[in-house]
C-alpha cells in the first residue's frame, strides 16, 4: 500500500473543506481550523482519550471527553485486569456544539468537563499533562464508592507520535484528524473507596488519542495499543484501520526508543462471538505478529436514537513478535495493552 509521509507544517483543509494533504506523520503538521470544514456542526467531532495502565500492578484508568455537536460524552473507567474486572461512569453533555473548549492543537489548551456525576480536567505543564479526576458515585465490583485522583504523565518532546490525515471515499469532505501519543511514563494515584492505585513512573505508562473530524454517520473501526518500557526503552504500538479510506496511509506504528517503525496492514483476528476468547493480529508486511489473551472486556451498548454505539474495548496480554525497520526483531511476552472492536452512529 501507498505510505504517505508528511514532512513538514500544511493547512489540512482547503477552501472546499477537503484534505490539501492526506497521509501520516511523526508530528501533528496538520494545521486545524475548525472554520475550514465544509459540514453542518452536528457532524464535527472533537475528543481527547486517555489510557494509563500500570504493568506491575495489573490495574488502570481511560477517561473520555468528546464533544460530538448535538452531545458531549464524557466517561472515567477503572480497569483492573489481575481480578478482571471493570467499572465505568459515564454522562452527557446536550447540544455543546464545539463549546466543550478542545484546542486546535494536542500541545496547547487545557479543557474540563463537571456535572453532577463526575468532574474531568486536562492539564498541560511543560511537557507534563495532568489529569485530575473526581468521581463520587463511582461504585467498584469489590464494594467501594467513590474515585478520584490526579495523574501526570510526561512527554519527550522528542519522541515520534502516530499522525494520520484521513478522508471517506463516499464524501471526501468528511475527513479524520488523529495523533497517538504513546510512551508517557505516569506517576500520581487514584483512590477507590478507601484504596489508593498508584502509578509510578518506571512501571506505568500513558496514552493519548487525540482526535478532530468531520465524519461520515455510521463506521466500525478496530484499534489497539500498548505503551511501556523494554529492555530500558520506550516501546509500544498503534494498530488500527476500518476508520476512512486508509489508501494513502495506515496508522500501525511500533514504538521503540524515541523513534517510530512504519507498518502496513494490520489485520484483527476476533471471535465476535466471544471476545475474551484469544485474539490474534497479523501484518501484510510481516512485522506485527502477535496474540493477546483478554483479561478485561470493557463492553457497552448504548441507544439513543440518533446516537448508537456498540463497543468491546479488550485489555489483556499481548505476545509475539514485531520487526523494526533495521529488521531487527523483538520478542514480546505479556505485554499489557488493548484492542477494540467499535461500531459507531453518530
Amino acid at each position: 500500500m501507498a505510505q504517505h509521509e508528511i514532512t513538514k507544517p500544511v493547512e489540512l483543509l482547503d477552501e472546499r473543506g477537503h484534505i490539501i494533504e492526506e497521509g501520516w506523520a511523526r508530528r501533528l503538521y496538520w494545521r486545524y481550523d475548525r472554520e475550514r470544514i465544509k459540514a453542518p456542526w452536528f457532524r464535527i467531532k472533537e475528543w481527547d482519550y486517555y489510557y494509563v495502565l500500570s504493568h506491575k500492578g495489573g490495574y488502570g484508568v481511560c477517561v473520555t471527553m468528546s464533544d460530538l455537536g448535538y452531545a458531549g460524552l464524557f466517561a472515567i473507567a477503572w480497569i483492573d485486569l489481575k481480578n478482571r474486572a471493570t467499572a465505568q461512569v459515564d454522562t452527557m453533555s446536550i447540544l455543546p456544539r464545539g463549546k466543550t473548549g478542545f484546542s486546535p492543537t494536542s500541545e496547547s489548551g487545557d479543557v474540563g468537563f463537571s456535572d453532577k456525576k463526575l468532574s474531568i480536567s486536562y492539564r498541560l505543564e511543560g511537557n507534563e499533562r495532568v489529569i485530575s479526576l473526581e468521581c463520587p458515585g463511582f461504585e467498584y465490583p469489590k464494594g467501594e464508592r467513590g474515585l478520584s485522583g490526579q495523574i501526570r504523565l510526561k512527554r519527550d518532546p522528542n519522541m515520534d507520535s502516530m499522525c494520520i490525515a484521513t478522508s471517506w471515499k463516499e464524501n471526501r469532505r468528511a475527513f479524520y484528524l488523529n495523533q497517538k501519543i504513546n510512551c508517557m511514563p505516569a506517576g500520581g494515584s487514584v483512590k477507590i473507596g478507601k484504596n489508593e492505585y498508584g502509578f509510578d513512573p518506571a512501571d506505568s505508562f500513558g496514552g493519548l488519542d487525540w482526535g478532530r473530524g468531520n465524519w461520515t454517520y455510521k463506521n466500525r473501526w478496530y484499534w489497539g495499543s500498548a505503551s511501556g518500557a523494554l529492555d530500558g526503552l520506550p516501546f509500544g504500538w498503534n494498530i488500527g484501520y476500518g476508520f476512512s479510506d486508509r489508501t494513502p496511509a495506515s496508522e500501525n506504528m511500533i514504538f521503540h526508543g524515541n523513534r517510530a517503525h512504519k507498518l502496513e496492514d494490520v489485520v484483527f483476528h476476533i471471535d465476535t462471538s466471544n471476545y475474551t476468547a484469544p485474539w490474534r493480529f497479523s501484518s501484510s508486511d510481516g512485522r506485527f505478529e502477535m496474540t493477546m489473551e483478554p483479561a478485561v472486556d470493557r463492553s457497552s451498548s448504548v441507544n439513543l436514537g440518533i446516537i448508537k454505539s456498540v463497543q468491546h474495548q479488550v485489555f489483556g496480554y499481548f505476545s509475539g513478535q514485531v520487526i523494526l525497520d533495521d529488521g531487527k526483531k523483538v520478542k514480546v511476552e505479556r505485554f499489557p495493552g488493548f484492542a477494540e472492536d467499535v461500531l459507531n452512529w453518530y
